[in-house]
């Protein structure tokens, strides 16, 4: 996958780079590193080059946390979309001195088909790969596949998978001799790529992901920092993140840690600002690739898991409350939301689940400047699904996890669902139709087939009432109002 693309900037000549394309006809440019850039990216100045001398403007949109990566959004031009196989662009300030440098570019892998992300733990290796497990509750055999370590797939070396669901592969580490990776290799130098081999068909899927040894002499965490944390998929959520943030603050949670979807609004400014006040601890995680809630979660299990004992999973439009904590306190408390854990002495709940009642856009026709929680009053009657907090150290070794729950080890961890007069998640899923309608950009969801998507009409995942586009229904304002 590897493109020696030719980007000016403060170092003249070819540099490394990959794409992948990605839904939309988004083409999304990861360049090394250790790649000299311009220290000022946000102004703009880069194109994508593709065939036929057609050129898009490339527009940054963040650093990998993992890789280190650079990377860049371009748009693959109407013309190339009839080009197949498509091939990677340049990336460059002047693709007017491009012309035909890109004859011999590789092809472009889809996003559909790829291994994106690695994580290392002091066992083992989970690395994240879409298009090979399709269908959600079939999962293949972890014995159909080998972990494939190394840039040169001749003289790769391969590893047993232990667990395959989902996105999700787990293997045992490559031995670093193998590799000819020394503990004193420089970090640079042990950039290994990792990818999953498909035996029977003897196919390597591609990869944009990298494989980390794990560090010596570094054992877990036996006393993690923070007792409770949250952890949710976020894309523009900028104007909603402080309420969130500061109503779980005050009822027990220590660290919020955010997988940014590729937001472009002011959420990183707001992180900042939350920070710098000093009463709050928000982490953002950079995590690019669409579609992967679900394995985002899953990353998040094991990336958290020296640093927090229990993970919350709600979105930023949920807010969990129990009617208890109005009889027992005139004022929020830091140990309202670890009451409802019921940590025992034999410490055999691994998950507590919190049933949720659906807001409606309660007459709102734009986002209520007092917030959320006073701004959308009515409800619909019926109960929903529920969300979870979960203890880390109960999770399944697969990491499979389903509509913000997961597998546990039934071994020695049980499930806890919490009634309705226990608590509840207030869930303001259905606001002003501004809010609302941005939705349809895509759901985050791996299995959720898309709101354009003609498919699943009466899906519990779909807006009753709504079609398959962005078009206000009549009477919106005073909808799911029971």
């Amino acid at each position: 996958l590897t493109h020696r693309t030719r980007l000016v900037t403060s170092i003249q000549g070819p540099v490394e780079s990959v794409s992948v394309l990605l839904p939309n006809w988004e083409v999304l440019v990861l360049v090394s590193h250790d790649t000299p850039l311009t220290s000022n990216l946000g102004v703009g100045g880069f194109y994508c080059f593709f065939p036929r001398n057609e050129t898009s403007p490339a527009n940054f949109s963040g650093v990998l946390p993992f890789t280190s990566a650079t990377t860049f959004k371009c748009t693959l031009p109407n013309r190339n979309r009839r080009l197949q196989p498509f091939h990677q662009p340049v990336l460059t300030r002047f693709p007017e001195r491009e012309t035909n440098v890109i004859s011999a570019a590789p092809v472009m892998p889809r996003w559909d088909f790829l291994a994106y992300e690695c994580f290392s733990t002091e066992t083992d290796v989970v690395l994240f790969v879409k298009g090979v497990n399709n269908r959600q509750g079939i999962n293949k055999s972890p014995e159909e596949f080998r972990c494939v370590f190394g840039n040169d797939i001749k003289n790769a070396v391969k590893t047993p998978v232990t667990s395959s669901k989902q996105e999700v592969f787990r293997c045992l580490h490559p031995n670093l001799m193998e590799l000819s990776i020394s503990p004193s290799t420089t970090a640079a130098a042990k950039r290994i790529k990792v990818s999953i081999e498909i035996n029977r068909e003897k196919l390597v899927v591609p990869s944009v992901a990298y494989y980390t040894p794990p560090r010596r002499h570094m054992p877990s965490n036996p006393n993690p920092t923070s007792l409770l944390c949250a952890t949710t998929m976020v894309y523009n959520v900028a104007k909603f993140l402080r309420e969130w943030v500061m109503y779980y603050s005050k009822i027990g949670v220590d660290k919020f840690i955010l997988y940014d979807n590729g937001s472009d609004d002011d959420l990183e400014r707001v992180i900042k600002e939350l920070n710098e006040e000093g009463d709050y601890n928000l982490e953002r995680i950079f995590w690019v690739w669409p579609k992967t809630q679900e394995a985002g979660f899953s990353h998040s299990a094991v990336y958290a898991k020296d640093s927090c004992t229990w993970m919350m999973y709600v979105d930023v439009d949920e807010f969990i409350f129990s009617p208890s904590w109005l009889k027992n306190s005139s004022q929020p408390s830091k140990t309202m939301l670890k009451s409802l854990l019921s940590i025992s002495s034999n410490g055999s709940i691994g998950q507590v689940s919190i049933k949720c009642n659906d807001f409606g856009p309660s007459d709102q026709k734009k986002h209520p400047a007092m917030g959320v929680i006073q701004g959308y009053n009515c409800r619909r009657q019926a109960e929903q699904r529920h969300k979870s907090i979960l203890l880390l150290e109960a999770v399944d070794h697969s990491l499979l996890n389903v509509i913000h729950h997961f597998d546990l080890n039934n071994n020695h961890y049980n499930w806890k669902e919490l009634p309705l007069e226990a608590a509840v998640i207030n869930h303001y899923n259905y606001q002003a139709w501004p809010e609302f309608m941005t939705k349809f950009r895509r759901r985050v969801s791996a299995f959720v087939a898309d709101w354009r998507t003609r498919v699943n009409p009466m899906s519990k995942d779909r807006t009753p009432g709504l079609g398959f586009q962005p078009i206000k229904p009549e009477g919106w304002e005073n909808m799911f109002c029971d």
